[in-house]
């Protein structure tokens, strides 16, 4: 069943009350009548509840600390979690995943990086020089969206093309010193992505959350391995 989105009194010009009750499933709606009202001469009173609609709401009601009419806001996000998906650890994954990717992306971005960029550096760091196949493959990329990646760090200075000095055949990757020192600047921008994601949880909780999501990558990724055998 629906529920009030917006509840009240109003008084017309006389002085005669009457109550103003809104039920839709699109709150946007009311918005418009109440509006609608304001513009006939009629004094909304009482606050809404916590799910009106903010433009609705304060349409002709006066500020409670200023006494000055609040302009009409845009409608809130009507987003709402279903309570039962709470229970399914896969969705909740996915939500948590999506939401710790906004917050890197958007310091990545603020670099003018992107994650595959990220992931680029911090593999080249860690295993050292690395042919570009070699690096599609690792990373389970295309080949030609590895090569995109990798020119877009030539072009920043972060990481180099040169030959396999024991292969001359071969064009490795490598990290250069300025890819080296952007990696490390990126990691306090990742720690502190981090630290809005898991804010909820102290200093031990986070530890046993990593411990508990390495055990699971581990697992997905040695049966990613043995399914990709011939």
């Amino acid at each position: 069943m629906e529920q009030p989105v917006f509840s009240g009194t109003a008084h017309d010009p006389s002085g005669a009350r009457f109550a103003v009750v809104g039920i839709s499933n699109m709150p946007t709606d009311w918005a418009q009548v109440l509006k609608g009202l304001a513009g006939a001469d009629l004094t909304l009173l009482g606050a809404p509840p916590a799910t009106a609609v903010a433009g609705a709401a304060v349409v002709g009601a006066p500020d409670p600390e200023t006494g000055a009419d609040r302009p009409a806001a845009g409608p809130p996000s009507m987003s709402m979690t279903p309570p039962s998906v709470l229970d399914l650890n896969a969705y909740l994954m996915y939500a948590l995943g999506k939401a710790a990717r906004r917050r890197l992306q958007d310091r990545l971005t603020a670099r003018g990086l992107r994650l595959w960029h990220l992931t680029v550096l911090a593999l080249l760091s860690d295993l050292g020089p690395q042919m570009k196949t070699v690096l599609a493959a690792r990373l389970d990329m295309n080949a030609s969206d590895l090569v995109r990646i990798v020119n877009d760090l030539v072009k920043t200075g972060y990481v180099d093309c040169a030959r396999d000095p024991e292969d001359r055949r071969r064009v490795v990757v490598r990290l250069t010193p300025e890819g080296g020192s952007a990696l490390a600047e990126l990691g306090a921008d990742i720690a502190s992505a981090d630290d809005e994601v898991l804010a909820p949880l102290d200093a031990e909780e986070r530890r046993l959350l990593s411990s508990l999501l390495r055990r699971v990558h581990t697992h997905l990724e040695a049966g990613a391995r043995t399914a990709a055998r011939p």
